[in-house]
């Protein structure tokens, strides 16, 4: 999935509205199981560690202390007793007496009231946006919206960057002040010497990592992720998770769930991708790219409906050969030196994330037609103070999905299935192509995915969230992940298509959501909430 970006685009707009306004009893321990699909013989040894790391984490328990401003941003009415810590977990957990590595982890202490009433605590709810490669920390300061209240009263709020992200035993896989260049390419129909270029990076990128992030390069993987998620529950004195994940975050919550199935007390999983084995991930990402194109559709009829404000055309057509006309223009002379197709496409790429994007792509790229250049170069030139951020989320993402799953090695199959596929949908699909290339010149041994399942019974209901016009995580992703865990609940927010829905402005999906982890209720069957209300323009953020 090519998320990292739109995760961090996630963030940002949450510390926005902020900063303008997420050993007392031994832990229930499974016998082994045999686990289909695990990447070694039964998984037993990784079971076994797992079970050491937790039993050590929760006599430790994490290692507070105060937080770190590029981590955790002071915004104004901090939330009290917010605090910043570690939890060690093992590279290896083959190997749990071996090298150990640091995860950072926030916390912010239920605030015990809902409006004047008393409220008791229900547990730590832990959060990960997704990515792979994002981070999770801030969300220790969800409380502070007023969305997030009644949640933030039953409930310490705990967020964490995950293996790899952030400060937690960070991976590079190349010198930031190279990454993120500009003015980019974004050929649609890539000519033959282009693509050469593109497959001689990609190998570069892979011998890269291997470089700078060694030997234990192989352990940032889904099934770890999972694990680190078993030990830090134990870290925070839980016997059992409330756990929140959007995004790829469902990918390995679901992975914990078919694992630890005993462990889980409530989850909400929003945003859900596709655990079919057999999506992991080079067939979920041709799927994404093709539902990107009907999301492009959206984004393009909005501005053609429009026209008066945006002067972009009163057609989806015309709108498309006003974006095409900027791109060429771009080709030949970037804005401000540093924005060119490529950065246009990206932009307007997170437009397919989230919708309260579509005024401000829409303004800027109206603008530049227009002759004013300067709204492009403010929304879409590459910030060099994200470069090291922006160039560890995308070795986290690379190496997460590379590990997890064999990939096709051979160009031939690349080139064949997404110039097929790029007929039809080439918005996204070349781009989404170059980002996940690296996979198919990995350097590190690649895992079979976990077949994820769960028997009746064996799991308390899980909540799943999902847009029904989602191109980041397609819908069909929510409906197979509601078929493999059994007992597992559907709320649909129907003709919307914003990647992650919970805690958003829909009131319909936040009720349900809020039932559930307030009360352990959930609707009789699947439900489904009219969509959130388009939006306005001229109302956009204009950075993003």
């Amino acid at each position: 999935m090519k998320a990292v970006a739109v995760c961090s685009a996630a963030v940002s707009l949450l510390l926005t509205t902020l900063a303008t306004a997420p050993v007392d009893a031994t832990p229930t321990i499974p016998a082994a199981p045999s686990l289909p699909g695990a990447p070694f013989p039964s998984g037993a040894a990784e079971l076994r560690g797992t079970i050491v790391a937790a039993l050590r984490a929760r006599a430790t328990g994490p290692r507070y202390g105060t937080c770190d401003p590029a981590e955790v941003p002071p915004v104004p009415h901090s939330p009290a007793g917010l605090r910043c810590g570690t939890v060690s977990v093992p590279l290896d957990y083959a190997h749990p007496d071996g090298e150990q590595i640091a995860l950072t982890v926030s916390r912010t202490p239920a605030t015990g009231k809902d409006g004047g009433r008393k409220v008791p605590r229900q547990g730590a709810l832990v959060y990960d946006p997704g990515g792979p490669g994002a981070s999770g920390m801030y969300f220790a300061l969800a409380g502070t919206l007023p969305v997030w209240k009644r949640i933030a009263a039953a409930y310490d709020l705990v967020g964490y960057a995950p293996r790899g992200v952030g400060r937690s035993a960070p991976l590079s896989c190349e010198d930031p002040k190279q990454f993120g260049k500009a003015p980019t390419p974004a050929p649609t129909r890539p000519s033959e010497s282009y693509k050469r270029e593109r497959v001689a990076e990609a190998k570069a990128y892979a011998r890269g990592c291997a470089r700078r992030s060694g030997a234990g390069l192989r352990f940032f993987n889904s099934l770890n992720n999972a694990r680190d998620l078993d030990v830090l529950r134990a870290a925070l004195g839980e016997d059992r998770l409330t756990f929140l994940g959007a995004s790829y975050g469902t990918y390995y919550g679901s992975l914990y769930a078919a694992m630890f199935p005993s462990h889980v007390r409530r989850m909400v999983l929003d945003a859900a991708v596709n655990p079919d084995p057999r999506q992991i991930w080079y067939r979920g990402n041709l799927d994404q790219s093709a539902a990107f194109e009907k999301r492009w559709a959206d984004v393009r009829d909005w501005i053609a409906r429009h026209d008066d404000v945006y002067r972009l055309g009163d057609t989806p057509r015309k709108v498309q050969g006003s974006y095409d006309t900027a791109a060429a223009r771009l080709a030949r002379r970037p804005a401000g030196g540093k924005v060119g197709p490529g950065q246009l496409q990206n932009a307007f790429l997170t437009a397919g994330y989230y919708d309260t994007y579509w005024p401000s792509r829409a303004a800027a790229l109206s603008a530049y037609l227009h002759g004013d250049p300067k709204p492009l170069v403010r929304l879409a030139a590459p910030d060099p103070a994200a470069a090291a951020s922006a160039e560890n989320g995308t070795a986290v993402y690379t190496a997460v999905e590379c590990n997890d799953a064999p990939w096709p090695t051979r160009w031939a199959v690349w080139d064949r299935d997404n110039t097929r596929l790029a007929r039809v949908a080439p918005f996204e699909t070349w781009d989404n192509a170059w980002m996940n290339l690296p996979c198919a010149y990995w350097p590190a041994p690649r895992q079979r995915p976990l077949d994820v399942r769960t028997a009746p019974g064996a799991l308390p209901p899980v909540l799943i969230l999902a847009a029904e016009r989602d191109a980041a995580a397609p819908y069909s992703g929510a409906l197979e992940m509601n078929r493999r865990l059994a007992g597992s609940l559907l709320v649909t927010e129907r003709g919307a298509g914003t990647h992650g829905i919970g805690g958003g402005p829909n009131k319909c999906v936040n009720a349900y959501m809020d039932d559930y982890l307030l009360t352990g209720r959930l609707p009789a069957r699947n439900a489904s909430c009219a969509p959130r209300a388009e939006p306005v323009p001229g109302r956009g953020r204009t950075a993003g």
